[in-house]
């Protein structure tokens, strides 16, 4: 069933805060545009009726994967063209912190070589979405002294090899659920380096072994788990079917009676994106980028609001506590205080 959306009131921030840091240097005095768009009174609960909005990093290429890291205080997130992973504090702003980040090959390629999304994995240890090298990695070395040093987790379903590993999460048994898209493939779904004829969804579980979950979706993306794990929701970034799903996990782990969790299909006619990265509170709120900006469910599906930005919005990442979140944005790393 179709589900309507009728705004309840809008409100419009423009706020002009600027922090240069080493290697892209911030414009002076741009403003950045943010609007609020309350569709249900839910909403409330989530954020107040204006949000603070700072400008973290700006002018690099691609921006995406962002991960807060609560024990060192610092987010990560990627810069996919140019293969590197930048490092935010709030001492020392943002310095590179890893490269090569997607792609360690020899031989030169173009396209979207660098990791996407991030994690921790049980251990603490980083594991990287690596597009370029079309893997699951775990970096081998302490997140406090990071160095492109990689171990395979998983490169391959019955021998072909993944198209390009986008996003991934953990559930708390260990086992590790990502999606693959084509996105990293210098020629995308037509690249003759494509093994594998489907977009799949996997598990590669807590024993080493990787299982075929999902391989009807057309351009799986942003994955995560509801609080309790007995639902997982997936983002569908195709132009044709803009939709996030939501499939109940069974007692072994695999993905049974999928159904449409929220469909922004007529939104994507009037606003740029599609359903990208998520991210989902301990409430079940759920944040998820996707056209216009970043869209607000409950854990039912129903939309509370969102929040309009004026420029692709690829991924989100929600601090410790709950109270920050962090955009990547097209060049640019934001942070919205929302409560």
């Amino acid at each position: 069933m179709k589900k309507s959306i009728l705004p309840l009131f809008i409100t419009l921030v423009f706020v002009s805060i600027v922090l240069p840091f080493s290697s892209c240097q911030a414009q002076e005095g741009k403003k950045v545009s943010l609007e609020i768009e309350r569709f249900e009174p839910g909403l409330d609960a989530v954020m107040g009726e204006e949000i603070e909005l700072e400008v973290l990093a700006e002018g690099l290429d691609w921006t995406e994967g962002p991960l807060w890291v609560e024990e060192h205080q610092m987010l990560l997130f990627c810069d996919i063209p140019p293969n590197r992973i930048y490092k935010w504090t709030a001492e020392g702003g943002t310095e590179l912190y890893l490269t090569p980040s997607g792609y360690t090959q020899d031989t030169p390629r173009g396209g979207e070589v660098g990791s996407n999304g991030l994690l921790l994995d049980p251990d603490g240890h980083l594991v990287l979405c690596q597009h370029g090298d079309r893997r699951m990695a775990k970096m081998d070395v302490p997140l406090d002294a990071p160095k492109p040093e990689y171990v395979t987790l998983a490169d391959n379903y019955q021998g072909k090899k993944f198209n390009s590993p986008n996003d991934a999460v953990y559930k708390s048994n260990g086992d590790l659920y990502f999606t693959d898209p084509p996105y990293g493939l210098e020629k995308n779904v037509h690249d003759p380096l494509k093994e594998i004829p489907f977009q799949g969804v996997y598990r590669l579980s807590a024993d080493g072994e990787v299982s075929l979950l999902l391989d009807s979706l057309t351009r799986p993306n942003g994955i995560a788990f509801l609080p309790d794990e007995k639902t997982i929701i997936i983002a569908n970034s195709d132009p044709v079917k803009v939709h996030w799903y939501a499939y109940e996990v069974d007692d072994q782990g695999l993905l049974q009676s999928g159904r449409i969790f929220f469909d922004a299909s007529e939104a994507s006619k009037s606003a740029p994106g599609m359903p990208d990265g998520l991210k989902v509170d301990q409430h079940g709120t759920v944040f998820a980028t996707g056209p216009g900006g970043i869209w607000i469910f409950d854990a039912a599906g129903q939309a509370l609001g969102r929040i309009k930005i004026g420029q692709l919005v690829s991924n989100v990442s929600l601090s410790g506590d709950g109270n920050i979140l962090f955009v990547t944005a097209d060049d640019n790393l934001l942070k919205l205080k929302i409560k």
